[in-house]
């Protein structure tokens, strides 16, 4: 697990109705690895974005079934990571990546 680097970790940001507001309130929202740990995202933000992290909050959306002709078949789990950053500090997700 610690072979994982920063950009294997942090996988591309989410641009929604719901992170947009949520950016105003100095939280981003990420794609993570799904065996990403807290601490680990933490430390892939600050270390990419050169930024200080307040909290970490992650969520495992299950993939959903799905069925193709005859068959089912599940899509993969995605985690986000829901980051807050030190009040004074931005992250400007349409550019850096």
């Amino acid at each position: 697990m610690s072979a994982l680097k920063h950009y294997d970790i942090i996988r591309n940001p989410v641009v929604t109705e719901k992170s947009t507001m949520a950016s105003e309130h100095g939280q981003v929202v990420f794609d993570v690895a799904i065996d990403a740990t807290k601490p680990q995202i933490k430390a892939a933000v600050e270390a990419l974005f050169e930024v200080k992290v307040k909290a970490v909050n992650t969520i495992v959306r299950k993939g959903k079934v799905k069925r193709f002709r005859n068959m089912l078949g599940t899509r993969k789990n995605v985690k986000k990571a829901v980051v807050t950053l030190v009040d004074g500090q931005t992250i400007d997700i349409s550019t850096g990546l």
